[in-house]
């Protein structure tokens, strides 16, 4: 994805996040606390500059995209997003595994994104 597409993505979110009183309560998911950090996927995480950008960009694109799907959808993005998790722990240390699995995950998210631009967000 281009940094041009990157942008006007991240416009979007932003758009929408304006539209919003206050998000809704739809994730359970938390981006990793550092200082918190237990497993080897999350501490090979925390000390990777760019696995730390991945983090941050994919849980801010979880947490917009669940808050403006529908119920359904929402349930599948949550699905999708525990067997993302379970996929990353079993990567361990491997940068290049996390790396790689961050990669689909985002282009997934900005995909739904992408849907909600050209058809809304219901």
């Amino acid at each position: 994805m281009t940094a041009q597409r990157r942008t006007v993505l991240m416009a979007m979110v932003a758009s929408a996040a304006a539209g919003l009183a206050a998000p809704a309560a739809a994730t359970e998911y938390a981006p990793i606390d550092c200082a918190r950090a237990s497993s080897p996927s999350e501490t090979a995480i925390c000390a990777n500059y760019v696995l730390g950008q991945d983090e941050a960009r994919m849980a801010t694109l979880y947490q917009w995209t669940t808050s403006l799907v529908a119920m359904g959808q929402r349930g599948a993005l949550r699905d999708q997003q525990a067997v993302f998790l379970k996929d990353r722990a079993a990567c361990g240390s491997d940068v290049k595994c996390i790396g790689q699995l961050y990669e689909a995950r985002i282009d997934q998210l900005e995909a739904v994104m992408q849907r909600i631009r050209q058809h809304g967000p219901f």
